[in-house]
């Protein structure tokens, strides 16, 4: 079967290999070339243990401060606020407690499975040297905001994440020396894994799809429309015909899927992030400061500092200033961090309001396939979602329930 897959980010490649290896003719479509987007400048974290979504119950009463903390964990720009009130209201009714529980076991599924799907990917592709198995350690700052923690870490005990609870500093600087004292709790997830660098590992997936038979075109696939004999794909110098075809564009998604008639509440999470140098800091294992939004990993012999959320679309200008802040933290946070020589850096991640990709059959398309939304979590479902987008061309019952990943569901 001829399949094109649009899009050369994490989820394309991964699913453009699985596609390659049953058998499928593939071609690969992305405007800029491989990992050009979030795929390539993200933390590089496989975040099995984040199966809390964005949109927690109770979260509608810290909806007025994103408007005037413009480097807060969560923030929407102002001049965007008019424009995302209809995917809100969607983020809101996600954060009801049932609608809450049900993404979680959700989440857990999708995780399991992608856990399992990355092993296999590993193995099969002898990927090993580039993972980095050295867990994760969640900071948080006094009693108060640990034992807020609490119901998310039995939310994770109850979909099967490993971890253990930490309390005192001398208890977290034998994992992570360095820390300020101000973090007297944390929680570390042993199983927790990284790439050595996001973008390598995106383009090593790839080459590997290539020299097992796909091919790749640099192209804007425009227009996407059904024609008696398969999907038709246009764009500047291309017109092709394919008998299926997988969206996979990350936020760029939306313009294809509604010209198919599908209008999905899909957002932009900006992510912004600054990597420093070789030895500008010790870091032994993958930080996350839980109640500022953001991480510190290692990409390969430098660090990187990114995270938050900035709801803010695809066309507004970047606004460095959220990186310089992140980076202040990380320096007040890391006392021995080195801050010179950083490069800074926005990206485009696919975000739906109840954190849980759409992966599915498009309704009344039945050759297209749906998979994108991922929001910060692309590369850590990578491969379970490339498994099941194999299964979809195929017309496979997929290892997982499927329901909650439909694009129906809003």
């Amino acid at each position: 079967m001829r399949v094109a897959v649009i899009g050369a980010g994490i989820i394309g490649v991964t699913a453009a290999l699985a596609l390659t290896e049953r058998g499928h003719a593939v071609t690969i479509f992305d405007r800029q070339g491989v990992a050009s987007g979030a795929s390539g400048g993200n933390a590089g974290a496989f975040a099995f243990a984040d199966v809390i979504p964005l949109a927690t119950p109770g979260i509608i009463k810290k909806a007025p401060a994103w408007l005037f903390d413009p480097n807060g964990p969560l923030s929407i720009p102002p001049a965007y606020a008019l424009k995302i009130a209809p995917w809100l209201l969607a983020f809101f009714k996600a954060s009801l407690p049932a609608r809450y529980r049900a993404a979680v076991a959700a989440q857990g599924a999708l995780m399991d499975h992608s856990a399992a799907a990355l092993e296999r990917l590993v193995k099969t592709c002898d990927l090993e040297g580039l993972l980095r198995r050295e867990g994760q350690l969640q900071l948080y700052e006094g009693e108060h905001e640990f034992r807020a923690s609490l119901p998310g870490w039995q939310e994770r005990r109850v979909v099967g994440v490993k971890f253990d609870l930490l309390e005192g500093p001398e208890a977290i600087a034998e994992i992570q020396p360095g820390l300020a004292r101000r973090f007297t709790h944390a929680g570390f997830t042993p199983d927790w894994k990284n790439v050595t660098d996001p973008a390598v590992w995106t383009e090593a997936i790839a080459e590997i799809a290539l020299t097992r038979g796909a091919t790749l075109i640099r192209s804007e696939i425009t227009t996407i429309r059904p024609t008696e004999t398969g999907m038709e794909l246009i764009g500047p110098g291309e017109n092709s015909t394919f008998d299926r075809v997988v969206v996979a564009a990350g936020a760029h998604s939306g313009g294809l899927t509604q010209q198919l008639g599908l209008n999905l509440p899909l957002e932009t999470e900006r992510g912004y992030n600054v990597s420093l140098p070789e030895g500008a800091f010790d870091l032994r294992t993958h930080l996350t400061f839980a109640g500022h939004g953001f991480v510190v990993s290692r990409i390969g012999d430098g660090i990187r500092v990114g995270g938050g959320v900035e709801l803010g679309g695809l066309e507004l200008a970047p606004r460095m200033g959220r990186a310089d802040a992140l980076l202040a933290k990380a320096a007040r946070f890391l006392p021995e961090l080195r801050t010179a020589g950083g490069r800074r850096w926005m990206g485009f991640r696919p975000s739906m309001p109840d954190s849980l990709p759409v992966i599915d059959v498009a309704p009344g398309n039945p050759r297209v396939i749906l998979a994108f939304g991922h929001g910060h979590l692309g590369l850590t479902q990578s491969a379970g979602t490339a498994e099941i987008v194999a299964d979809l061309v195929d017309d496979a019952p997929p290892a997982i329930d499927m329901a909650p990943f439909r694009a129906t569901r809003f």
